[in-house]
């Protein structure tokens, strides 16, 4: 019989595929990552193997995520069209890379999802398998079954008894780690209609939060944080710290209409306090460090950088090569910034480094300036020289 490692989420489209798959003749062998969802995988496990699976794998990846993953792109300041941190695509290319360790080690010739024909996961997690092992073969129910729509699948799993927490009158599609949480489909398909607060799970609602701003300062050692208002803690404490107080604040949501990499238009709802703040702290800290070409050149760097993840090439020869360039990038990004959070919003408002290019002789128009202004016409004079005619 086929044998195939089904990347398994514990949702309505994995928790379908299972019994989709056994009777078209694979035994399926199940993947749970853990990314820092959580969730009880004692009970996902457990309701993989009531669907059908004959085996379970599930192996907790949150360190290697951080590490691996998330520290490059926050070094890159990646960020993909403006608003979204990137917390799935980020996940996937890892998730592969360990259904190709589990394909090898239980000699299965074929691995699987659950991701949609049009969406842009599917492309993630084949082009790192194919990159990976080129030989293992991809099995995508989605774009192969019967169902139109997710109230057909709901329909399917209670028919066969397959145990799952969507309903048809909440069916969002959620995909959650500890990065982020992104949500789509049901309402949110509407664009005229605004985003109903049941389908936030991390953040309350500007209307909510606080009436007075909370002050979080947070210190980088090389790009990497290492503390929270002055206590040294590990990145996962430093996240998951940063995802309640935010949370707290209304901060990190984003309402996106995104370009997928498959060509269509689609609307995602994002949920990411601790990115956004980590991030917000980041590229303040780096325009503090860096000189001005490096600074403008990099932003160019960190788009091209958030596309390759988004596009599912973390492991292409381009996104190595920028590694590299970020990385000299970070060695004098080390400070602190001071952040204010307010009815959903996180701006920086302190800065402090050793490495501060900021000269405040130079930059004060009070008495301590020390800056020859002098010099200005002849600067003057000979930048605008090119542009007279």
């Amino acid at each position: 019989m086929k044998k195939i490692v089904l990347a398994y989420s514990g949702g309505l489209d994995t928790s379908c595929a299972i019994k989709w798959l056994k009777d078209k003749g694979f035994e399926v062998v199940c993947f749970i990552a853990d990314l820092g969802q959580g969730e009880d995988f004692q009970k996902i496990e457990e309701r993989a193997l009531a669907a059908g699976a004959l085996k379970v794998y599930a192996k907790d990846l949150q360190e290697e995520f951080i590490s691996d993953f998330i520290v490059p792109a926050l070094k890159a300041n990646a960020i993909y069209e403006g608003k979204y941190l990137l917390a799935t695509a980020l996940g996937r290319p890892l998730i592969a890379k360990y259904l190709v360790e589990v394909a090898h080690k239980e000699k299965a010739e074929y691995v699987g999802h659950g991701c949609t024909g049009k969406g842009n996961d599917q492309v993630r997690l084949e082009v790192t398998t194919a990159i990976l092992d080129p030989k293992l073969k991809i099995v995508a129910p989605l774009r192969e079954w019967e169902f139109k729509s997710r109230e057909e699948e709901i329909e399917y799993a209670h028919l066969h008894n397959i145990p799952i927490d969507v309903t048809k009158k909440k069916p969002y599609s959620i995909d959650r780690n500890l990065w982020g949480l992104a949500i789509e489909a049901g309402i949110l398909e509407n664009l005229e209609q605004e985003p109903p607060e049941d389908a936030y799970l991390m953040t309350k609602g500007p209307t909510g939060t606080s009436s007075y701003p909370k002050y979080v300062e947070v210190a980088f050692e090389k790009g990497v944080p290492t503390k929270v208002d002055g206590k040294a803690l590990k990145l996962k404490q430093i996240i998951a710290l940063l995802n309640e107080v935010g949370g707290s604040y209304g901060v990190g949501r984003a309402d996106v209409v995104e370009n997928r990499l498959v060509g269509i238009k689609s609307r995602e709802i994002y949920e990411a306090p601790a990115a956004t703040m980590l991030y917000t702290a980041h590229r303040e800290l780096e325009s503090l460090v860096l000189d001005r070409d490096l600074a403008h050149f990099k932003e160019m760097i960190s788009l091209k950088y958030a596309e390759l993840i988004y596009y599912g090439l973390w492991y292409s020869q381009l996104k190595e090569a920028l590694d590299g360039f970020i990385d000299k990038t970070q060695k004098r990004v080390s400070g602190t910034i001071k952040l204010k959070l307010f009815k959903g919003s996180c701006v920086a408002v302190g800065r402090k480094s050793a490495h501060s290019l900021y000269k405040k002789e130079l930059s004060t128009y009070g008495k301590e300036d020390t800056f020859d202004h002098k010099l200005a016409d002849g600067f003057i004079k000979i930048w605008g020289m090119p542009y007279k005619r």
